[in-house]
Protein backbone atom coordinates (compact mmCIF):
# COMPACT_ATOMS: atom_id res chain seq x y z
CA UNK A 1 0.00 0.00 0.00
CA UNK A 2 2.94 2.59 0.75
CA UNK A 3 4.13 2.22 -2.39
CA UNK A 4 0.89 2.63 -4.29
CA UNK A 5 0.53 5.47 -1.97
CA UNK A 6 3.69 6.92 -2.78
CA UNK A 7 3.19 6.61 -6.52
CA UNK A 8 0.31 8.63 -6.53
CA UNK A 9 1.69 11.20 -4.62
CA UNK A 10 4.21 11.45 -6.94
CA UNK A 11 2.21 11.27 -9.97
CA UNK A 12 -0.19 14.13 -8.37
CA UNK A 13 2.64 16.32 -7.98
CA UNK A 14 4.20 15.68 -11.53
CA UNK A 15 1.35 16.31 -13.15
CA UNK A 16 0.78 19.71 -10.92
CA UNK A 17 3.93 21.07 -11.88
CA UNK A 18 3.10 19.58 -15.57
CA UNK A 19 0.45 22.46 -15.12
CA UNK A 20 2.69 24.87 -14.32
CA UNK A 21 4.87 24.68 -16.95
CA UNK A 22 2.30 24.96 -19.23
CA UNK A 23 0.52 27.93 -17.94
CA UNK A 24 3.90 29.33 -17.92
CA UNK A 25 4.37 29.02 -21.52
CA UNK A 26 0.74 29.77 -22.41
CA UNK A 27 -1.17 32.62 -19.18
CA UNK A 28 -4.58 32.41 -19.02
CA UNK A 29 -6.47 35.68 -19.30
CA UNK A 30 -9.47 37.14 -17.15
CA UNK A 31 -10.07 35.62 -14.43
CA UNK A 32 -8.89 31.52 -14.45
CA UNK A 33 -9.34 30.67 -10.84
CA UNK A 34 -5.56 30.30 -10.00
CA UNK A 35 -5.35 33.34 -7.75
CA UNK A 36 -7.56 34.97 -5.35
CA UNK A 37 -9.06 37.78 -6.78
CA UNK A 38 -11.09 40.38 -5.74
CA UNK A 39 -14.18 42.03 -7.95
CA UNK A 40 -12.87 39.76 -10.64
CA UNK A 41 -9.49 41.33 -9.77
CA UNK A 42 -6.43 39.12 -9.03
CA UNK A 43 -4.48 39.96 -5.79
CA UNK A 44 -1.50 39.65 -7.67
CA UNK A 45 -0.44 38.40 -11.25
CA UNK A 46 2.56 35.77 -11.16
CA UNK A 47 5.22 36.09 -13.43
CA UNK A 48 6.10 33.21 -15.65
CA UNK A 49 9.29 33.00 -13.88
CA UNK A 50 7.36 32.23 -10.51
CA UNK A 51 4.98 30.04 -12.40
CA UNK A 52 7.94 27.82 -13.64
CA UNK A 53 9.38 27.75 -10.37
CA UNK A 54 6.42 26.76 -8.41
CA UNK A 55 6.40 23.65 -11.41
CA UNK A 56 10.20 23.13 -10.38
CA UNK A 57 9.15 22.79 -6.08
CA UNK A 58 5.96 20.46 -7.27
CA UNK A 59 8.88 18.51 -9.26
CA UNK A 60 11.10 18.67 -6.51
CA UNK A 61 7.99 17.36 -3.80
CA UNK A 62 7.50 14.25 -5.91
CA UNK A 63 11.67 13.30 -6.24
CA UNK A 64 11.22 13.82 -1.99
CA UNK A 65 8.70 11.59 -1.94
CA UNK A 66 10.00 9.28 -4.15
CA UNK A 67 13.36 9.60 -2.41
CA UNK A 68 11.90 9.23 1.03
CA UNK A 69 9.58 5.53 -0.22
CA UNK A 70 13.15 4.48 -1.52
CA UNK A 71 12.17 4.19 -5.17
CA UNK A 72 14.63 7.63 -6.00
CA UNK A 73 18.35 7.76 -4.80
CA UNK A 74 19.00 11.05 -2.99
CA UNK A 75 22.18 12.39 -1.53
CA UNK A 76 20.74 12.73 2.26
CA UNK A 77 20.05 10.60 4.52
CA UNK A 78 16.75 8.33 5.18
CA UNK A 79 15.96 10.52 7.94
CA UNK A 80 16.05 13.60 6.74
CA UNK A 81 14.10 12.73 3.88
CA UNK A 82 11.70 11.68 6.53
CA UNK A 83 11.95 15.11 8.04
CA UNK A 84 11.70 16.90 4.92
CA UNK A 85 8.34 15.06 4.03
CA UNK A 86 6.76 15.85 7.39
CA UNK A 87 7.66 19.50 6.87
CA UNK A 88 6.27 18.92 3.46
CA UNK A 89 3.32 17.04 5.36
CA UNK A 90 2.86 20.63 7.28
CA UNK A 91 3.22 23.06 4.58
CA UNK A 92 0.53 21.17 3.16
CA UNK A 93 -1.73 21.18 5.65
CA UNK A 94 -1.50 25.21 6.12
CA UNK A 95 -1.93 25.66 3.06
CA UNK A 96 -5.24 23.92 3.29
CA UNK A 97 -6.08 25.62 6.25
CA UNK A 98 -4.89 29.06 4.57
CA UNK A 99 -4.28 32.50 5.57
CA UNK A 100 -8.15 32.99 6.71
CA UNK A 101 -9.14 35.69 4.28
CA UNK A 102 -8.22 34.82 0.01
CA UNK A 103 -7.37 31.19 1.41
CA UNK A 104 -8.04 27.56 2.77
CA UNK A 105 -10.64 26.24 4.39
CA UNK A 106 -11.00 28.92 6.52
CA UNK A 107 -11.03 32.03 4.02
CA UNK A 108 -13.61 35.01 4.50
CA UNK A 109 -13.54 36.01 0.86
CA UNK A 110 -15.52 33.58 -0.99
CA UNK A 111 -17.07 35.16 -4.24
CA UNK A 112 -14.77 34.72 -6.65
CA UNK A 113 -14.02 31.60 -9.01
CA UNK A 114 -10.68 30.81 -6.64
CA UNK A 115 -12.80 30.74 -3.79
CA UNK A 116 -15.21 27.97 -5.26
CA UNK A 117 -12.08 26.20 -6.86
CA UNK A 118 -10.38 26.77 -3.36
CA UNK A 119 -13.17 25.14 -1.47
CA UNK A 120 -13.88 22.50 -3.89
CA UNK A 121 -10.27 21.16 -5.65
CA UNK A 122 -7.15 23.29 -3.93
CA UNK A 123 -7.62 22.99 -0.17
CA UNK A 124 -9.14 19.61 -0.44
CA UNK A 125 -6.52 18.54 -2.45
CA UNK A 126 -3.30 19.88 0.05
CA UNK A 127 -5.14 18.06 2.89
CA UNK A 128 -5.34 14.44 0.78
CA UNK A 129 -1.59 15.52 -0.04
CA UNK A 130 -0.85 16.33 3.51
CA UNK A 131 -1.99 13.24 4.74
CA UNK A 132 -0.78 10.90 2.58
CA UNK A 133 3.01 12.72 2.56
CA UNK A 134 2.86 12.26 6.42
CA UNK A 135 1.74 8.25 5.91
CA UNK A 136 4.43 7.61 3.14
CA UNK A 137 7.34 9.45 5.63
CA UNK A 138 5.64 7.48 8.77
CA UNK A 139 5.68 4.21 6.70
CA UNK A 140 9.64 4.74 5.42
CA UNK A 141 10.78 6.48 9.41
CA UNK A 142 14.04 5.40 11.08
Amino acid sequence: MNTALAIAVCTVFVVLALWHFRIALAPATGESGAVPSVQGKPLFVPSAKATVGVGVALMAFAALVAGTAGFLPLPLPGVVLVWLSYALALGLLVRAIGEFKYVGFFKRVRGSRFAKLDTLVYSPLCLVLAVSVALVAHHNGA
